[in-house]
């Protein structure tokens, strides 16, 4: 992602301009300590939520990718998949920060990609924030969908979810 377009996009932000929603934060909780079992992105909500035993304990909001609505259909569309997938890699050292590799594309989104006769893309993470977002910025990033079709949470609720989420989790992400 080009920086200026990042810049330009929180100013819009800013002005409470190109978000097409009212946004409001996430509800306040006592901070989770301990493993969730299922994770689920609700796209037009911008929220991630984290289970444990069925019962909801993380609730965090999301930047996703500058193409929001509709599910990821090929390389370079900038929207975030839609579907269940699982955590497949943890990266420590990603730009983003820290990085969770989701298992997109899953054989559904290579048989669309291949009977359109396009690319799937792949990489798709749930990540913490670019470096070039300002600290005045960096509580409200989800504001303004600004990834290539990632997944965007802060720094320090990437820390939970790094302690919380093990390998072959199951991330289902929903319109």
């Amino acid at each position: 992602m080009r920086r200026r377009d990042l810049v330009g996009g929180l100013a819009l932000a800013a002005c409470g301009l190109g978000t097409g929603q009212a946004l409001a934060a996430a509800p306040a909780r006592r901070p989770f300590r301990g493993r969730v079992d299922e994770l689920r992105v609700v796209k037009h909500e911008r929220r991630l939520y984290g289970y444990a035993g069925g019962v909801e304990v993380l609730t965090m909001n999301v930047a996703l990718g500058i193409q929001p609505r509709g599910p990821k259909t090929r390389e370079g569309d900038g929207r975030t998949p839609e579907g269940r997938y699982s955590i497949i890699a943890a990266r420590p050292d990603s730009d983003y920060y820290r990085s969770l590799l989701i298992s997109y594309p899953n054989a559904e989104d290579k048989a669309r990609a291949r009977a359109a006769g396009v690319r799937p893309g792949g990489q798709i993470m749930l990540h913490g924030l670019d470096p070039a977002i300002g600290a005045v910025w960096r509580d409200r990033h989800w504001m303004f969908n600004w990834t290539n079709g990632c997944v965007a949470v802060t720094n320090a609720e990437m820390d939970v979810l790094w302690g919380s989420v093990a390998l072959g989790t199951p991330i289902e992400i929903l319109a």
